[in-house]
């Protein structure tokens, strides 16, 4: 049964970083697109960013690019979202998550694509 396992998230100041990471086990990121989300009581999940199965593209929410960067290790089957200048408004669950496919590009705008998430990792910004 695929898993994903998130850790690394914290309580940290405006203007500060971190680094969250997303453990994969029982599929291969060959065949799946990896993304990260984030939900606040009372919104909907949002995407923040996502990379396709090649590692080659990757997407961005306009509120968090240029402070965020997706990344993966294959050897480690662990995906990163490395996260910089963190706002108020970036407090959240941060969830990764993994869609079975065979494209080349990645797309975070319909959650309900993706068909493993883990169990999520809270992030608060706050001084």
């Amino acid at each position: 049964q695929p898993q994903l396992v998130e850790s690394g998230g914290d309580l940290v100041q405006p203007g500060g970083s971190l680094r969250l990471s997303c453990t994969a086990s029982g599929f291969s990121h060959d065949y799946y697109s990896l993304g990260w989300f984030r939900q606040v009581p009372g919104k909907e999940r949002e995407g923040v960013s996502c990379m396709d199965r090649t590692g080659h593209s990757t997407n961005y929410a306009d509120s968090v690019r240029g402070r965020f960067t997706i990344a993966r290790d294959n050897a480690k089957n662990t995906v990163y979202l490395q996260m910089n200048s963190l706002k108020p408004e970036d407090t959240a669950v941060y969830y990764c998550a993994a869609m079975a496919t065979l494209q080349t590009e990645c797309v975070m705008s319909l959650p309900s694509l993706y068909d493993y998430w883990g169990q999520g990792t809270q992030v608060t910004v706050t001084s």
